[in-house]
């Protein structure tokens, strides 16, 4: 959910400041760089404003990830412990 709000804010980071360059004259033929500005200003905006969502989103996608190589190792150990399972029948079967 942090990941929704944090894209939510910096999209209007951007938004806001890029609609209200627009509503100026200068910038209606100018929209790349009432864009320019836009980006400039929402990075700074999300620079300052954003440390903590960053993290908290940098950290459930880090959570994320370490799952699921967690599970890829389990299954891993699983296929390895398998495997030595069925040597050690076929050894007793042969003996």
């Amino acid at each position: 959910m942090t990941f929704v709000v944090y894209t939510v804010l910096r999209l209007a980071f951007f938004l806001v400041p890029f609609g209200l360059m627009m509503l100026m004259p200068v910038f209606q033929d100018l929209w790349w760089l009432a864009a320019i500005f836009a980006a400039v200003i929402g990075l700074s905006l999300s620079i300052l404003l954003l440390r903590k969502p960053l993290a908290e989103v940098s950290t459930e996608i880090y959570s994320a990830r370490e799952a699921k190589r967690t599970a890829t190792a389990r299954e891993q150990d699983d296929a390895l412990e398998d495997a030595a399972n069925e040597a050690a029948i076929r050894d007793q079967r042969d003996s």
